[in-house]
């Protein structure tokens, strides 16, 4: 039996390590991640980590997590930024008001799928022309849903959040720990 973690994510990565859970095998699913039409955010991102623990190639017994983080704004989905003006367009439309994270996990054994999603409400401070050229030239917004790393430099930028922190990060600890015991993966293995 393998654990696959189904995610080139370094974060989701280092979170699982805190549960004592080192995979066997690093695989990227390449879905499409596209919105449907009408679709809204939490069902988005429960598919998406769905369909990307579906798509990783494994033994039957082999154990796959995926996960997937999306940023709401209402309705809309924030997704990782295609460019810096992208990314600046989504932290004016997030500055001085709530936003929800939403991360959602699913963990394969064979035919049989686990999954949890989880929402986090989320405030940024209003910010100055400064900090988001600042952000900007970071290049910390890359590759992160919503433009943001809530562990980065950007942290500065989130005064209050309602929920998990670690899935803000990219990866729920308690709700992964039990998705992980349900399939039958110990958690906190080797660890005294």
């Amino acid at each position: 039996m393998a654990f696959v973690l189904g995610s080139g994510s370094p974060r989701r990565k280092d979170l699982l390590a805190q549960l004592g859970v080192t995979p066997d095998e690093i695989q990227s699913p390449d879905i499409d991640e596209t919105p449907l039409k009408g679709e809204l955010p939490r069902p988005y991102c429960e598919r998406l980590a769905r369909e990307k623990a579906l798509v990783i190639k494994a033994g039957p017994d082999d154990i796959i997590l995926s996960a997937d983080t999306t940023v709401a704004l209402g309705r809309r989905i924030l997704g990782k930024p295609e460019d810096e003006a992208e990314a600046a367009e989504f932290l004016w439309a997030m500055s001085g008001r709530r936003h929800r994270v939403i991360t959602a996990v699913a963990v394969r054994r064979g035919d049989k799928v686990w999954e949890k999603s989880v929402v986090t409400q989320v405030r940024m401070k209003s910010l100055s022309n400064v900090e988001v050229n600042a952000y900007l030239a970071s290049g910390d917004w890359r590759g992160k849903a919503g433009g943001y790393g809530i562990q980065g430099p950007a942290g500065a930028f989130i005064p209050w959040i309602s929920g998990s922190f670690t899935a803000v990060v990219g990866l729920p600890l308690a709700e992964t720990a039990g998705l992980l015991e349900a399939a039958g993966h110990p958690v906190w293995k080797g660890q005294s």
